[in-house]
């Protein structure tokens, strides 16, 4: 095992020297030398999910690998769930690693514990919730790794508590934001990739979001990754994960606070204060992006500054879209490993 994370981090090492000099390295992965075809050739799935108590939820998760390895946290986004990791798992477990792939809040099998508590999709509540996860299971230090949502809640990690991240793997890059930000207009073909945030203000929205959750879900997936060529089952593995009562809530309330229509949680508001000054992340960090990603996402060049520790970005070739992972699962792997090079 020692000899293929050392492998790995080597390999890394080789690169990360190579891209000092130009600040920001982009490293082209040819699709052909780090994936499967996109169709679904198959349809794998965990084992039996765990259940904790942690913080203020019930959290269901699947885990992999060795219980003494190194830990990877994996964080899935909107609206996708953990088998956006189904094959990201194993090439870790293989490594070494002993790999975590929580529900968030308003997903699976995960729940609160509470029916007092608000629910509540604030980005910082999200990433306490990894926290108080990690506490449970004393996990003191982890690899956060993740997409979209999951992204944003590994970069709030790597950024309010580096001292608990190894390393950092963000699609997307740095999407540390907040309600301020979330309020200045953008040019009209920017706002219109944000069609469905704007839908969800409005309560037409949300019930028309309850009412077709799935069929809103396979649009999303199929706009924000117009190469992958998906099936009905390895979407319908996913959809149930939608299913979970808080999920519509979660959902709503993460999108209209975002644009400051929804209030948070007191308890969090020390948090957000934080991120609402976009603080740089010193934990060691590759960002990556698919080359045909639909959904909005930031250029490279304009985050690649938030990064000030070892940091390299990768580009993902061969008609990648949003859910990274699961239409590129080698690479985000070996982007794990490699993150993991210290």
């Amino acid at each position: 095992m020692k000899q293929i994370i050392d492998q790995h981090r080597r390999q890394f090492f080789g690169v990360a020297a190579g891209t000092v000099a130009v600040g920001l390295g982009v490293i082209d992965l040819a699709r052909a030398e780090t994936e499967a075809p996109k169709s679904s050739a198959s349809i794998a799935s965990f084992g039996a999910i765990k259940q904790i108590d942690a913080g203020v939820l019930n959290v269901g998760y699947a885990e992999a690998g060795p219980s003494n390895g190194p830990v990877a946290i994996l964080l899935h986004g909107w609206p996708y769930d953990i088998h956006a990791f189904v094959d990201v798992a194993p090439i870790l477990a293989k490594a070494g690693y002993r790999v975590i792939i929580p529900h968030l809040r308003g997903y699976g099998t995960t729940h609160f514990l509470s029916s007092e508590t608000p629910r509540n999709g604030e980005p910082a509540a999200m990433a306490a919730d990894v926290i108080a996860l990690m506490d449970k299971l004393d996990i003191k230090k982890a690899v956060v790794a993740g997409f979209d949502w999951g992204a944003r809640t590994a970069d709030i990690i790597a950024a309010l508590w580096p001292e608990r991240c190894r390393a950092l793997v963000s699609v997307s890059g740095y999407l540390i934001s907040s309600q301020a930000a979330g309020n200045a207009p953008l040019p009209p073909s920017a706002e219109l990739q944000w069609w469905y945030q704007f839908y969800f203000a409005t309560e037409r929205g949300r019930a028309g979001y309850e009412k077709y959750t799935h069929d809103f879900a396979k649009l999303i997936w199929k706009l924000a990754s117009p190469q992958w060529k998906f099936d009905d089952a390895t979407f319908n593995r996913s959809a149930a994960a939608l299913d979970n009562k808080d999920h519509v809530a979660i959902t709503i309330h993460n999108y209209r606070w975002r644009l400051g229509l929804a209030q948070g949680e007191a308890k969090y508001e020390h948090l957000e204060k934080k991120l609402a000054a976009a603080p740089v992340i010193d934990v060691p960090t590759i960002t990556m992006e698919g080359d045909a990603n639909g959904a909005p996402h930031p250029d490279p060049s304009a985050y690649a500054r938030k990064f000030s520790g070892r940091y390299e970005f990768r580009l993902i070739t061969g008609g990648i879209g949003h859910n990274l992972p699961q239409e590129a699962p080698q690479a985000f792997a070996k982007a794990v490993i490699d993150a993991d090079g210290a």
